[in-house]
């Protein structure tokens, strides 16, 4: 959990963090709970407080690919660009973490972006994070076979809860990777020969 007052920007500006609590809607949220879909008008943009949460892109046969976490402390920059153009969403985002999630009504976003450096500041590193990460996700779609992208995807999933054990499904894995469950059945089975991961139901262990 990280409070407004750990994030690096809003360090200097007690005022906006008092604004970010006074216009902003609390909610929680559950593993799987879905926050955003494709095609859906931005109202407002989420802050994670606790928890993370994905964002997916999907294609029409209804395929997805993970495309980054949002952790606590950050924003989906997708939605900033989103709501501050009045334009439909281009992702998905699901909670991966039981999540709490402040949302700031979008008006308020290019209120602070006048009033406060610092927020603009924020936005600014999360959107070059997010494009470092989009262009890794490139990268890996391109140079790298299917069973070094899983093995990336557990261990950003490890690093993500601090454990060595994932609880996903295969078919979840595969969603994310944008693949067939069995291709990732597959792959699994020999990592688990190879000793690089132990199986369990809905549960994959890094050795």
């Amino acid at each position: 959990m990280v409070n407004l007052e750990q994030i690096t920007e809003f360090k200097s500006s007690p005022d906006l963090i008092d604004k970010l609590h006074k216009y902003s809607i609390h909610k929680n949220y559950q593993s799987g709970d879905v926050i955003l879909n494709e095609n859906a008008y931005i109202r407002s943009i989420p802050i994670v407080i606790k928890g993370s949460i994905k964002v997916m892109r999907t294609d029409e046969d209804g395929k997805e690919l993970m495309l980054y976490y949002i952790k606590a402390g950050e924003s989906c920059i997708m939605s900033f660009l989103g709501g501050l153009h009045n334009e439909t969403s281009k992702v998905k985002a699901e909670v991966e973490e039981d999540a709490e999630i402040l949302f700031l009504p979008v008006d308020k976003v290019s209120l602070f972006i006048k009033e406060h450096p610092e927020w603009l500041d924020y936005i600014f590193r999360l959107y070059h994070k997010r494009f470092e990460e989009l262009l890794q996700i490139i990268n890996e779609i391109a140079f790298k076979k299917v069973d070094e992208r899983l093995l990336t995807l557990m261990r950003k999933k490890s690093d993500l809860t601090n454990s060595k054990t994932i609880n996903s499904s295969h078919e979840q894995l595969a969603n994310e990777l944008g693949t067939a469950r069995v291709v990732v059945s597959r792959l699994l089975k020999q990592l688990e020969e190879n000793g690089t991961v132990s199986l369990g139901r809905n549960k994959i262990t890094l050795l």
